[in-house]
């Protein structure tokens, strides 16, 4: 456990609407009417597809095996379309956001591990400077033993924070590198406040961005321990490589979070947004020394029966990788994060809750990527050439459904940035990247990370 000095326990204030069982009753009610509605549309997509695809499977079979054939089609097109299907149904019936101000605002402590980021520390702390919440802030950056000037940069940042008095600013210095988990904890330990905040050194807040978090959390139901920020590229327009992650984050990781929100089951609360309950932190024992701390101490929470929620208008800009290599390598560490979360954390996969739906689907990522790089690329080759044996015409009933879906997700999207007021500058050109190159490249990857996962490869992180 954790010790932390003057820790006085849990802001009641804090915890949540107090709300009568008749209400949360209806809440459950009317979840699980998604979730059931949704399934039977995602049943009925994937059997419509096994009648189509009847042809196409005798043939692959005749050519390989049946068992080959079948194993092909599962994670090629029927599981792909099922789990299409089943997003673009809950995108479709969203609930309405719950979101309330509370009562008396709480003090939050907001932490920021640092590894040589001289480059992007001092405008982090500038956006921190400028929030827009009515409760104390203390900022805290640990830096995990930089080489270059990080603590120098962030130390001459004060003067920011001089102007708001409910906002501190504290610099602390790690004796040497020990990894983003150490310098968490670390940091936890010096934190005055009940509720935690993290970001990443290279992250920017929008400046109602607290405020919307808090109060997502205080319209939450009492058992919540987390709730993940709406993290979106701050830098799309320095390469192809940024560009296509732009809509990466826009709609594919912002559907999938709110698709779990709406089940209490958020699978990452990711470090670089997002809000935690000190309480909880400490029950987990913090952040794990793992290459995903941020999804294994997510699963962490959810196998103590907490719940981590989705604030879709929590808006925070991440500099996302402008290389090709470097972004390689950060989805080769989401890949063997999965990997640790899931070995870690297997006994989520026995309880009885939707989000345990969730983290099946994770399992079956394993599959669907060995199967596209290993079966769907060799076979989209083939196709060029006019050979249809693993890649032919009945793989596009993906792409409906698919479309779908991105089409519903920039809608919700586009009306959630009107409505807080922001203009994000959007690039065409990634979006086409983002459709048809980007899964060519990024699964292959994943594969890397489960291999590299698989094979204990040294595990870093900055």
């Amino acid at each position: 456990m954790i010790v932390t000095p003057g820790y006085t326990g849990p802001d009641r204030r804090a915890f949540g609407l107090r709300r009568n069982r008749s209400y949360w009753r209806k809440r459950a009610i009317h979840r699980r009417v998604i979730f059931v509605t949704s399934l039977g549309f995602a049943a009925l997509w994937l059997l419509f597809s096994l009648w189509l695809s009847l042809p196409w499977l005798t043939d692959l079979g005749n050519l390989s095996h049946p068992v080959i054939a079948l194993v092909v089609l599962t994670f090629v097109a029927y599981v792909p379309g099922f789990m299409n299907a089943f997003l673009l149904s809950c995108l479709v019936q969203r609930p309405a956001s719950q979101r309330e101000d509370p009562e008396h605002w709480p003090a939050l402590t907001l932490l920021v591990a640092a590894y040589n980021e001289e480059a992007y520390i001092k405008g982090t702390l500038s956006s921190l400077s400028g929030l827009i919440y009515q409760g104390e802030l203390e900022v805290i950056v640990i830096d995990d033993g930089s080489k270059d000037r990080t603590v120098e940069v962030a130390s001459e940042c004060q003067r920011m924070f001089a102007a708001n008095p409910r906002f501190t600013l504290r610099v602390e210095r790690m004796v040497r590198n020990g990894g983003k988990a150490r310098a968490l904890n670390h940091a936890l330990t010096l934190a005055s406040h009940d509720l935690i905040v993290t970001i990443d050194a290279d992250t920017l807040l929008e400046p109602g961005s607290l405020t919307a978090m808090v109060g997502h959390l205080y319209a939450a139901p009492p058992q919540t321990a987390a709730v993940a920020g709406c993290v979106l590229v701050a830098n799309p327009m320095e390469s192809w490589v940024t560009a296509a992650q732009q809509w990466d984050y826009f709609h594919g990781i912002a559907a999938v979070k709110r698709m779990q929100g709406m089940f209490n089951g958020t699978l990452v609360a990711q470090g670089a947004f997002s809000l935690y309950r000190r309480k909880a932190l400490e029950e987990a024992h913090g952040w794990p020394d793992t290459v995903g701390e941020d999804i294994v101490l997510t699963w962490s929470l959810l196998r103590r029966n907490y719940i981590v929620r989705y604030a879709e208008d929590a808006i925070a800009w991440t500099h996302a990788p402008e290389t090709f290599k470097a972004l390689a390598n950060q989805r080769k560490r989401w890949a063997r994060g999965m990997i640790e979360a899931l070995a870690i954390h297997k006994r989520l996969l026995g309880k009885r809750r939707f989000m345990t739906m969730f983290i099946y689907w994770n399992l079956l990522f394993v599959s669907i990527d060995l199967a596209f790089t290993l079966a769907f690329l060799p076979g989209l080759l083939l196709a060029l050439l006019g050979v249809y044996w693993l890649a032919g015409p009945i793989t596009l009933l993906v792409l409906p459904i698919a479309a779908l879906w991105n089409v519903t997700i920039y809608r919700i999207q586009s009306r959630m940035l009107r409505r807080e007021g922001i203009k994000m500058e959007k690039s065409l050109w990634g979006f086409f990247l983002f459709a048809f190159a980007y899964p060519l490249v990024m699964q292959p990857v994943s594969v890397w990370g489960y291999l590299a996962e698989l094979f204990g490869r040294k595990k870093q992180w900055g």
